[in-house]
């Protein structure tokens, strides 16, 4: 049975075709949205599969949108059609267990079982056994340089199947949609598209071959990669090396102003930092902080949940909070971050109670309202009518006793520091790989 028949499967494509109503995503340049897609498919699923057989499916250009990547620099996003985003992952969904068995150990990225924290607690394994001379190499634009005659062939090597590698080629060669302008691409993969995570590790499995071979210690997540080693002059030799094998045999380049050794005190890895530990016993050895800029991009949503102008019930307020909150805890429940959550979580309650305020609007309102939280009449006519600011109140004994954690709590509201001790784990609990 040929791969394109595989992938043109009814069950696959189902299956694919809720995957990526599952991950929502924008329209692309048709404005067809994911709503719209099963629908799409039960009526034009033998035209849609008899046009890829027979190899007259052409993919409709890419939308190009650039997000900020939080360093006053922009990413550009390429966004395709729902249908095609239905069509890669059903491609992948084949593709993927043919490539993945063979994929290295130290390669954490977009692969199943696989995650960030085994990548931290990989590379903080690396430096407590003494290889704290770090390369740190990042790749200048890699989604944007991945060479197309490259990973063509190397794609060949597990698909012979011609109809399937035209289509991924097409995927790769379709114009990209920016400003109202259709730009030529003769390189790179699209940011953005469910077939680019394993297309982007079938190229760099070819790295993780090299260093392997070398015998070096390394963890690579997507893109990211780092080589771990003993002595500075050690480290240099193999950066050196590393970048050559880059040039020559991927045709990528580092970038030189990010790519260098480290020391962990000024290494990060996927947002995340290394600080010495103190505890007896333990000299030399490094545990887990935030990067800085995390905390505050984390601070920085909080705040606009939490804004009072927002139009949002407090309902909702609090079920937006828990994703927020959730997500970003639970990908760094590996750090130290007790102190800095209980700090927060103070801060995040006194938001919460000046949006209460807020809402209560008039004087009047808000003096029933006291009344009702167990207010003494006159105290209740007097901060009703206080001329202090929203935030100020908010921050007062007036509202920190009458609107209560428990209080809050019986509202929905979850403390940061509460759901951090439900997942922050025993870092034994987490699979280590050996080191080889």
């Amino acid at each position: 049975m040929q791969t394109i028949d595989l992938v043109l499967n009814a069950g696959n494509l189902t299956h694919a075709c809720h995957e990526a109503i599952r991950n929502k995503g924008a329209a692309g340049v048709d404005k067809m949205s994911v709503k719209e897609l099963k629908g799409y498919l039960d009526k034009n699923r033998a035209y849609l599969t008899d046009q890829i057989r027979h190899g007259d499916y052409i993919p409709q250009p890419i939308r190009g949108k650039e997000i900020s990547k939080g360093n006053g620099k922009m990413r550009l996003l390429g966004i395709p059609t729902v249908v095609d985003r239905m069509l890669q992952q059903a491609v992948s969904r084949i593709i993927m267990p043919r490539f993945e068995y063979m994929f290295s150990v130290y390669s954490f990225g977009f692969r199943p079982e696989r995650n960030t924290q085994q990548a931290v607690l990989k590379s903080l394994e690396y430096i407590n056994s003494g290889y704290q001379h770090i390369v740190d190499i990042d790749l200048k634009g890699f989604f944007d340089e991945v060479d197309h005659c490259l990973l063509m062939e190397l794609l060949y090597r597990k698909i012979k199947c011609p109809t399937t590698l035209q289509l991924i080629r097409r995927w790769l060669r379709v114009p990209i949609l920016q400003d109202g302008k259709l730009t030529k691409r003769r390189k790179g993969v699209p940011q953005g598209s469910p077939i680019s995570p394993i297309l982007s590790n079938i190229i760099l499995h070819e790295l993780d071959m090299e260093l392997e071979k070398r015998q070096l210690r390394f963890v690579r997540y997507a893109d990211d990669f780092s080589i771990y080693c003993k002595t500075k002059q050690e480290a240099k030799k193999i950066g050196n090396s590393v970048y050559v094998f880059l040039r020559d045999k991927l045709k990528l380049s580092i970038n030189r102003e990010k790519s260098g050794i480290r020391r962990p005190l000024d290494f990060k890895i996927l947002g995340y930092g290394f600080v010495p530990t103190y505890r007896k016993g333990e000299k030399g050895k490094y545990q887990l902080v935030v990067q800085e800029k995390r905390w505050d991009s984390f601070k920085s949503k909080l705040k606009e949940i939490t804004r009072k102008t927002r139009p949002m019930s407090f309902d909702e307020r609090i079920q937006k909070l828990k994703e927020v909150q959730r997500g970003w805890i639970n990908n760094f429940r590996l750090a130290s971050i007790h102190e800095k959550l209980k700090e927060l979580d103070g801060w995040l309650r006194n938001r919460l109670r000046y949006c209460i305020w807020h809402h209560w609007k008039k004087s009047e309102r808000k003096r029933k309202n006291l009344l009702r939280l167990g207010v003494n009449p006159d105290d209740a006519y007097a901060w009703s009518r206080s001329r202090m600011g929203g935030w100020a109140i908010a921050q007062s004994p007036i509202l920190r006793t009458t609107i209560t954690i428990d209080r809050l709590e019986k509202r929905g509201y979850e403390a940061l520091l509460t759901w951090y001790l439900k997942v922050a784990p025993h870092l034994k609990s987490y699979p280590l790989f050996p080191i080889v």
